[in-house]
């Protein structure tokens, strides 16, 4: 871990996607199935790994021109036949999640739709921890834009600034704490975005077991690994 000299957290936004779970195989599906109906070539999961990063009312214009909505669809329908069935949590995110729960408040901000969001945490038995789940389309811009993040920590009942940690495992995650003047903290290195470096977050670690043992030290609480 880098700068472990951050303060506790007042409240604790996490990412989604990748920072607490592992549903790529439905996202691939979905891009894929909304490829095939346009002609377009498939990408493997690997290559959706590295290039998904914003919201899809902000993406599918560039990558579908004038029919981008027909995309949308296709590729939603996908998802949502696919989704709950191939969900599962990133190493250590549920120790993770309750040595953040014993610290402050919490929240999502997350680029994916709202309602695919909500129905993942629910699947999951995690929406209780959770203030607010604020996913793309929830407020009138979405991730790296600021408006999310004030959305979730409203529901926390704290103000936005730098005693927040956004934690998050892409540089565009980075980004969006720092335009909304949160602390960067990054799990995993940051591979498919040039590197921990290139994402300059505040902080980093290693994983989500990593990231649970920190906090359950913030906490005075022990959070071992696989517990």
């Amino acid at each position: 871990m880098t700068a472990p000299e951050l303060p506790s957290p007042a409240a604790i936004i996490w990412d989604w996607d990748n920072t607490l779970v592992d549903g790529w195989a439905a996202i691939a599906a979905g891009l894929n199935a909304a490829f095939a109906a346009f002609g377009l070539p498939p990408w493997t999961t690997e290559e959706v790994r590295g290039r998904v990063r914003r919201s899809l009312r902000e993406s599918f214009p560039e990558m579908f021109g004038a029919e981008w909505e027909r995309a949308r669809d296709v590729f939603y329908a996908e998802v949502r036949a696919r989704h709950l069935g191939v969900l599962s949590p990133m190493p250590g995110a549920a120790e993770a999640l309750r040595a953040g729960a014993a610290l402050a408040p919490m929240a999502v901000n997350s680029n994916k739709q709202g309602s695919l969001l909500r129905a993942e945490a629910a699947h999951l038995g995690w929406a209780e921890l959770f203030r607010a789940l604020v996913g793309a389309g929830d407020a009138e811009m979405d991730k790296p834009d600021p408006a999310p993040m004030r959305l979730a920590l409203a529901a926390c009942g704290v103000p936005v600034g730098p005693a927040v940690w956004y934690v998050g495992d892409t540089a565009l995650d980075m980004q969006a704490a720092r335009a909304a003047g949160c602390a960067a903290v990054l799990v995993g290195n940051a591979e498919h975005d040039g590197g921990v470096a290139n994402a300059m977050p505040d902080a980093c670690f290693a994983d989500g077991h990593a990231l649970a043992a920190h906090l359950g030290r913030l906490a005075k609480t022990p959070f071992p690994a696989g517990s």
